[in-house]
Order: structure tokens, then C-alpha cells, then sequence
């Protein structure tokens, strides 16, 4: 019978490990998605701003 008792003034605690173990879990699985989308990134594919983009950056097989 005790639990019954002390379920409406332990609720609000409860709830904000829950809302923390929520936000902890998005975090971690954002890192993770970030990470992994990282690695498959190749580096500085871009072409810089000063040159003009030719049909030979688009086309170049060598440079992919």
C-alpha cells in the first residue's frame, strides 16, 4: 500500500529522469549519425571561389 502513497510526490522526479534519459538518448544517437556521416564525406570537394566552374571540373573522371 506505501507505493500508492508516494507515487503523486515522486511523479515529477520520475518524469525528469525520463525527459533526461530521452534527451540523452537523441544526443548520443545525433553524435553517432553525425560521425558517421562525417566519415562519408570526402574532403574539400568543393571548388573554390575564385575559379570558375568548366565543364572539365564537372566531367573529370580522374577527379572523382
Amino acid at each position: 500500500m506505501g507505493i500508492h502513497y508516494d507515487y503523486k510526490s515522486t511523479r515529477g522526479a520520475k518524469a525528469m529522469e525520463k525527459q533526461a534519459k530521452r534527451e540523452k538518448k537523441l544526443a548520443e544517437k545525433r553524435a553517432k549519425k553525425q560521425l558517421k556521416s562525417g566519415l562519408n564525406k570526402k574532403e574539400d570537394e568543393t571548388i573554390p571561389l575564385d575559379q570558375v566552374v568548366t565543364l572539365e571540373h564537372l566531367t573529370n573522371p580522374e577527379k572523382k
